[in-house]
């Protein structure tokens, strides 16, 4: 098992890495991506932001900003990880 911290200023990005990294190691479900589609689509916003995958609270979606500290597992083939 390998534990990952991401750590770093105000909006340089943090959560944007770990949604880009549970997208591409493909941890997100199928329906939750389709559904942070919508979501984004429906707010008017035509790209699709990885940090959107991590941001749950209405204000941290509103807002454009992660509020919420979080550790989430994810699996890919051969190793296990925490971020």
């Amino acid at each position: 098992k390998i534990n990952l911290v991401v750590i770093g200023h105000k909006d340089h990005g943090k959560s944007t890495l770990i949604g880009r990294l549970l997208h591409d190691s493909k941890a997100i479900p199928r329906q939750k991506l389709q559904e942070v589609e919508e979501e984004l689509k429906k707010a008017g916003d035509e790209g699709f932001r990885f940090a959107f995958l991590l941001d749950t609270l209405e204000e941290e979606r509103r807002g454009g900003l992660t509020i919420d500290i979080m550790q989430t597992p994810f699996k890919t083939k051969r190793q296990m990880y925490t971020i």
